[in-house]
């Protein structure tokens, strides 16, 4: 099965906004990210039905086959998907900058590649060091 990137990001207004990095113009936006990803579904939905009316797929011949998405957050959607977090004490847990952070959380700077990875590591890290709590 073919795996399309789906990327989740907060969006300038507040709202989950979903959008598929390899196919232009193709998203989804939503208050929650459930009805976000239930909008870029009817959006591929639409583009389907369109396309094969017409005969000419184009860009969106990756829908032709089976697929499914395959979804990553930019830093800011992580945030508002998983607000709980305390960003101070979660990048003194990762290693990381609390203000660059902060930043990072609320789109007024976007991290490098190795930046992310850092991130990503680090609540791996974290996810792991959890999953062995017992009370």
């Amino acid at each position: 099965m073919k795996k399309i990137k789906a990327i989740i990001e907060k969006g300038t207004d507040g709202l989950y906004s979903i959008y598929l990095p390899d196919v232009k113009g193709m998203y989804g936006t939503g208050e929650t990210e459930s009805e976000a990803k239930e909008a870029l579904f009817e959006a591929v939905e639409c583009a389907k039905d369109f396309v094969e009316e017409k005969g000419e797929w184009g860009e969106y011949i990756v829908f032709k086959s089976d697929f499914e998405f395959d979804y990553r957050y930019d830093l800011s959607g992580f945030f508002k998907t998983y607000s709980f977090f305390d960003v101070s004490a979660l990048a003194g847990k990762i290693g990381l900058n609390a203000s660059l952070l902060r930043r990072y959380k609320s789109g007024i700077s976007k991290a490098e590649i190795r930046q992310k990875e850092k991130i990503e590591q680090g609540i791996h890290r974290l996810a792991q060091e959890l999953s062995t709590v017992r009370f």
